[in-house]
């Protein structure tokens, strides 16, 4: 018992140094420089995607942000081009093959070549498993799956032929370690950084940088866009209170940085937030103890909502007097400076 004990002290200790380094060097800027290259972003019209497009632009680059909603896309353009940066929006459904692939050669023909892909865009459904439907596991596979694997289908062509190239997947640290209460957003999540490994192993030998980002909580201010299901705004203010908290929650901005810096690197994996870096470096010395207390901690989440649980609100159609105190003022001024409102 003792030399267990002894044992499990010795690993704890092991992953506590390996996350300072880890920490330390998240923190260097590597060498790319992204002046005068071309980046797409998806999902780049806002929270985390608008953030990296701004510290994209600030370096020079040529950028092209693609989202959905157009009103939110000129929001984004006017800000990012104030400065005189080439900017280029264009309004497609990366769930659609055909949409993909139209928006590359579009942005092949107006910037160039693409030498940054960064997949981005992302949905998150939060609620308990008796109200999560299929819907909610197709959509979340459709967004953070398949348009990933559209994107980068799309670009590695060119990028062969020029021998180069940079593709950054932003994953979750969801998909490394489920969470209670977000199975579609973590099942997504883990078939993408899969998805993402395999293109690396494959693609470093033609010159092409793959790089996982499995971040943590961050505050994007993008919880409002959530969809809740179960008890609405119980399980809303159980997402926005955690998405605020500076414990748990990663400033945004920060993680932007680091995840540019980690694209400088090529590295093949970056995980962002001390929470999130601890949670993947317990669970994979011990997975099984970790699987215990998640369990312990959907106990304190809220239960089923019925029948009526089952319908798909968004966080904002969620509020309650909880959500709304200050408790979120953190995630509430990330919404307005991060064109989530």
């Amino acid at each position: 018992m003792k030399q267990a004990t002894r044992n499990s002290w010795l690993a704890a200790a092991g992953a506590g140094a390996l996350l300072a380094a880890a920490t330390l060097w998240s923190n260097r800027r590597g060498t790319y420089n992204l002046h005068g290259r071309v980046v797409l972003i998806t999902g780049g019209s806002r929270g985390l995607g608008l953030i990296l497009a701004r510290q994209a632009v600030a370096e020079g680059a040529k950028v092209a942000i693609c989202a959905r909603d157009a009103d939110e896309l000129e929001r984004a353009r006017q800000e990012l081009s104030q400065d005189g940066a080439e900017v280029l929006t264009l309004v497609r459904d990366l769930t659609n093959a055909d949409d993909v692939q139209t928006m590359v050669a579009e942005v092949q023909q107006q910037l160039g070549a693409i030498d940054v892909l960064i997949n981005n865009a992302g949905i998150i459904t939060a609620g308990p498993l008796d109200n999560i439907e299929l819907r909610d596991y197709h959509d979340s596979m459709d967004t953070h799956f398949w348009a990933p694997l559209h994107a980068m289908q799309a670009v590695l062509p060119a990028m062969r032929r020029r021998g180069e190239g940079r593709i950054v997947n932003i994953a979750s640290v969801g998909g490394k370690v489920a969470v209670p209460h977000l199975a579609p957003y973590c099942a997504s999540k883990f078939a993408l950084v899969g998805l993402s490994e395999s293109f690396r192993s494959e693609l470093l030998e033609h010159g092409i940088q793959v790089t996982t980002v499995c971040p943590g909580l961050m505050r994007t201010g993008s919880a409002r866009h959530a969809i809740v299901k179960g008890q609405h705004k119980k399980e809303y203010a159980a997402f926005i209170i955690a998405d605020s908290l500076p414990m748990l929650s990663m400033d945004a901005d920060a993680a932007g940085r680091q995840i540019w810096n980690a694209c400088r690197r090529g590295d093949a994996e970056v995980i962002l937030s001390v929470p999130a870096k601890a949670l993947s470096a317990f669970h994979g010395l011990f997975p099984g103890t970790t699987a215990d207390i998640l369990s312990w901690v959907n106990r304190s989440l809220p239960n089923p909502g019925g029948p009526l649980g089952d319908e798909r609100r968004r966080g904002a159609e969620s509020e309650s007097e909880l959500s709304r105190s200050w408790l979120t003022t953190l995630t509430r001024k990330a919404e307005v400076r991060n064109n989530e409102r």
